[in-house]
């Protein structure tokens, strides 16, 4: 049986583990990576399954970015990864779903993430809802995909996607 915590400062080595070993080494050179630099991830989103052995199984985790000249705060999703002996049981995909059902409880508006349309769009991430933004290179801009967590969360919301800065994370906006 699996259980599914927040993530805890004490979780952070074996969460990192757990992405080197899911990606390419190459991971942080990724335009997404620099967008979290300096920025902490929103740690009441930020989750990791642990199997009945207490290893990690899988790991999630959310960013704040700013969209375009307005700043239009949103979630930036990932990375999410889940260990090899544990793929295929639809743990990812419990991860996905739990933590957006948190963000729109805390009141996020709309979240973004780079990824395959065939594998995210059945969690409501579409490429149609992030037409009018734009990522840093040297991302494709096929893989920027969106999901408005309310009515109208990306009406107005255009322009490029940016760093959280240095103001407080919040969702409002």
């Amino acid at each position: 049986m699996l259980s599914i915590t927040t993530e805890t400062d004490d979780d952070w080595y074996e969460v990192e583990a757990l992405y080197d070993l899911c990606f390419a080494p190459g991971r942080s050179a990724l335009s997404s990576y620099r967008l979290r630099e300096g920025v902490a991830p929103v740690a009441a989103l930020s989750r990791v399954a642990r199997d009945d052995y207490g290893s990690v199984a899988g790991a999630i985790r959310y960013w704040p970015v700013r969209i375009g000249d307005s700043g239009a705060p949103a979630l930036l999703l990932g990375p999410v990864a889940v260990h090899p002996t544990h793929q295929g049981e639809g743990l990812g995909g419990g991860l996905i779903r739990e933590s957006l059902s948190g963000a729109g409880a805390l009141g996020w508006q709309r979240v973004l993430l780079v990824g395959d349309e065939p594998y995210y769009g059945r969690f409501g991430f579409s490429r149609a809802a992030a037409r009018s933004l734009d990522f840093p290179p040297p991302t494709n801009p096929d893989r920027l995909l969106a999901r408005g967590l309310v009515d109208g969360a990306f009406d107005d919301v255009a322009g490029l996607v940016r760093g959280w800065g240095d103001g407080p994370v919040a969702p409002q906006g």
